[in-house]
């Protein structure tokens, strides 16, 4: 049964800085019984941040998301101890990527507008551009670096007019730029002094930057395309001296390994991945290719998350339209066991499930199309995962 915190919405002129009222509902999962609380409710796509990117600020008090409202996408940020919501930018951008992060300790956050990206102050809603690159390029997602110095971000060759791309809604052209092997570009850009620099060139499709939570010059990037004809798909780049190396190398002919993430101690990075036979695992490696451990399962997911390598959740594909999640007894993993189901549509970017865990690993984000907008929902997780059913493939 669905509770309703609000059941007499009006429709407001949304602008910079308007406040809405809550949109939450609580259920019950109808497979485990846990507490879900479903944080938006609007006739358009909201979505939280890459599962790569944490949104959480004011000690967990607020998050930010991105939402398709009145036309436009843009940028607002929940209160999780009233529900309210309020509106931080009002860019006429319809549809647009925002690619947004957090400042790693001050209350402020970036994303892009185009070409531009802009530092947008969380208190007083004040935006600066802070770099506009050049139109004959596409830019990806963005990062600050752990010492809140840097935003790192790339630039690739625009392709656009020898190819047809759309990759946020169905991938159109992934195979096409990987073997186009378009320029691409990672630039370091002073958040204080505007100044940019490329410090690493290739002719590759490059997205998916990373950069470690407390290394100040370490980052991973990734060369895109389908994970069984990639080159290489997993790449770590010291920003102090240029180094660039392979990390996690395949260990057998069309091994599929990707979706890597940083741990919370920016020393270990995790990843999922499809052995050759299609076997499912998902594993962490240290940076310097050290401490590789990984772990097998028999079913078909889309991303994989975790804090640290105690406690992990996947997405399963259709039909197991499910959150799945591993723990850790003596040192060991448990068997699988079904958190509750997401039956989200992965139709297009926008609604992926991109489950992530709160900071203090007690609650577990995802968006879903279930009722056929993207909405954000929050699990609370059991004290005792043991509680909850075993998968049972």
């Amino acid at each position: 049964m669905l509770i309703d915190k609000c059941p007499n919405r009006e429709m407001t002129n949304l602008a910079k800085g308007t406040v809405l009222p809550p949109e939450w509902k609580e259920y019950k999962d109808r497979f485990t019984g846990v507490k879900v609380t479903q944080l938006t409710d609007y006739t358009g796509h909201s979505h939280h941040f890459y599962f790569t990117e944490n949104g959480w600020y004011e000690d967990g008090k607020k998050l930010l998301f991105i939402s398709d409202r009145e036309n436009s996408t843009n940028l607002f940020s929940i209160d999780m101890t009233t529900g309210e919501i309020t509106q931080l930018t009002d860019h006429n951008t319809t549809y647009g990527f925002l690619s947004p992060c957090l400042h790693p300790f001050e209350k402020k956050a970036y994303f892009r507008r185009n070409h531009q990206i802009i530092e947008i102050d969380l208190e007083s809603f004040q935006e600066s551009i802070i770099y506009e690159g050049p139109t004959n390029l596409s830019g990806g997602n963005l990062n600050c670096t752990a010492d809140g110095k840097y935003i790192i971000t790339c630039n690739r060759e625009d392709l656009s007019d020898k190819i047809a791309i759309d990759l946020g809604n169905g991938y159109v052209g992934h195979r096409e730029l990987m073997e186009a092997k378009p320029k691409s570009q990672i630039l370091q850009i002073g958040i204080d002094d505007k100044k940019s620099k490329v410090v690493y060139e290739e002719e590759s499709f490059i997205t998916h930057i990373n950069t470690s939570p407390t290394k100040n010059n370490l980052i991973t990037f990734c060369h895109e395309g389908p994970w069984q004809l990639v080159d290489h798909r997993i790449w770590g780049l010291n920003l102090e001296n240029g180094d660039v190396w392979k990390i996690r190398e395949r260990t057998e002919e069309f091994e599929m390994v990707g979706h890597e993430y940083w741990h919370e101690d920016g020393e270990h990075i995790g990843y999922h991945g499809f052995r050759k036979d299609g076997t499912g695992f998902f594993g962490k490696i240290q940076y310097d290719n050290s401490n590789m451990e990984e772990v097998e399962f028999n079913f078909v997911n889309w991303h994989a998350s975790s804090n640290d390598f105690s406690k992990i959740i996947v997405d399963g594909r259709a039909p197991l339209d499910k959150l799945i999640i591993w723990g850790k007894e003596d040192n060991q993993f448990t068997n699988p066991k079904v958190l509750c189901e997401h039956r989200c549509s992965f139709h297009v970017q926008k609604v992926h499930a991109h489950p992530r865990f709160t900071p203090d690993g007690t609650k577990l984000l995802f968006t879903s199309d279930k009722n056929g907008y993207g909405n954000l929902y929050l699990v609370d997780l059991p004290e005792d995962l043991n509680q909850l059913p075993d998968f049972e493939g």
